[in-house]
């Protein structure tokens, strides 16, 4: 079904001059609601069958009761941009059963393994490890990609293998290395047994019963919500704020622009491109990772993987796929001197001949992309889940 624009309030600051930021920007790495909703403690049997029952007589009024999300977009970010299906509308009740889900353990196989697991805060929603893990500690073979700013995207993972970030975000579930369970039948069946969930799954779908479609809309409707943008480079190129970002960031910024090439792939108000490249990323240590090609067969996709946004790029080390660069430094170098050549890498990837000073101003530069946390505020583990 044909994508549809969600039109979505703007912070105040977002009537700011609009500016240059419309120019591409970036390289580098590629969930969550406001108040804890817990099932409603029955004060007796009585009360609770009661309760029920009165569901039962109006199963469409929960559902028309669901109210309009008002997503606020942070200064920086283009509200015409926004991509949210016409099939799943953001509604408070969604987003807010979503950030139960993604904080919720029991949804693994061992009740140890949440999705914010590998997507958190403090890591701009990545968990600061080359590659994720999950149940049993089991090591996966890529990192955790960002999981912020995915209401303007829409195929998802390295490769781009889920078309929707509904898709997205069932994907990990039945995993073996990651949530664990057999299948999604396995999943629904656990998820059937509290009560707390089938009751807000009605509120939320106007249907006590638990679908895995309907897991995948609550919890991409939470992730819609997760932003970062209003960050120093915003202000200072949207903005007009002279002083924002230091003399040699600015002068990084006109790196970014031209001589590093950087707005080849990291272009736009969110620093991507959403295409997928071949950098050479394992074809120097025989560790290559086929990525694109293994959803498309497409010859000219090997070990291509996607443009992940450069916005909070600073606090979302290591870098790459493969979570093998530790610092900025380490990925700038890369990128000067030309990526690894091999038979299919892009030709976009060339050697920059940066000096030592350009690396560091271009550093300084990316430093200024971390957004000033009014997009993600709401994004905190629940006091309690619903039983």
């Amino acid at each position: 079904m044909k994508p549809a624009v969600l039109k979505a309030e703007l912070l105040p600051s977002s009537q700011l001059p609009q500016a240059v930021f419309r120019g591409p920007l970036l390289l580098g790495k590629s969930l969550l609601g406001v108040l804890a909703i817990c099932a409603v403690a029955m004060q007796s049997s009585w009360i609770a069958t009661l309760a029920e029952a009165a569901t039962e007589e109006k199963p469409a009024a929960n559902a028309e009761s669901a109210t309009e999300y008002k997503l606020k977009i942070p200064f920086g970010l283009e509200e015409t941009a926004v991509v949210i299906p016409a099939d799943n509308p953001l509604t408070n009740e969604k987003v807010e059963l979503g950030r139960l889900l993604v904080f919720d353990k029991r949804l693994s196989q061992d009740n140890t393994i949440a999705c914010m697991s590998c997507h958190l805060a403090k890591f701009a929603f990545t968990d600061g490890k080359p590659v994720a893990t999950g149940i049993r500690g089991q090591k996966g073979g890529r990192s955790a990609p960002a999981s912020f700013n995915r209401v303007f995207s829409s195929a998802q993972f390295w490769d781009g293998r889920a078309a929707t970030l509904e898709d997205q975000s069932v994907g990990p579930f039945t995993n073996p290395i990651e949530h664990g369970f057999a299948n999604y039948d396995v999943m629904r069946a656990k998820m059937m047994k509290i009560a707390g969930y089938r009751k807000l799954f009605k509120q939320a779908f106007g249907e006590g019963d638990i679908t895995i479609d309907n897991v995948g809309r609550a919890i991409a409707s939470f992730q819609r919500t997760v932003l970062s943008g209003n960050s120093p480079a915003d202000r200072f190129d949207q903005g007009q704020e002279a002083g924002a970002i230091s003399e040699e960031a600015q002068h990084g910024l006109i790196l970014f622009r031209e001589k590093a090439r950087c707005t080849k792939c990291h272009s736009g108000f969110n620093f991507t491109d959403e295409k997928f490249h071949n950098l050479g990323l394992g074809w120097d240590d025989n560790k290559v990772d086929l990525g694109r090609y293994m959803v498309t067969k497409n010859a000219e996709d090997i070990g291509a993987f996607k443009t992940p946004t450069l916005r909070e790029i600073a606090r979302s080390a290591p870098y790459t796929h493969d979570g093998r660069f530790k610092t900025l430094e380490e990925v700038v170098n890369f990128y000067n001197q030309g990526g690894v050549k091999n038979p299919h890498q892009d030709p976009l990837i060339i050697p920059l001949d940066l000096t030592d000073q350009e690396k560091h101003d271009l550093v300084q530069f990316l430093h200024t992309l971390n957004g000033d946390g009014t997009g993600s505020q709401h994004v905190k583990a629940p006091k309690s889940f619903p039983q």
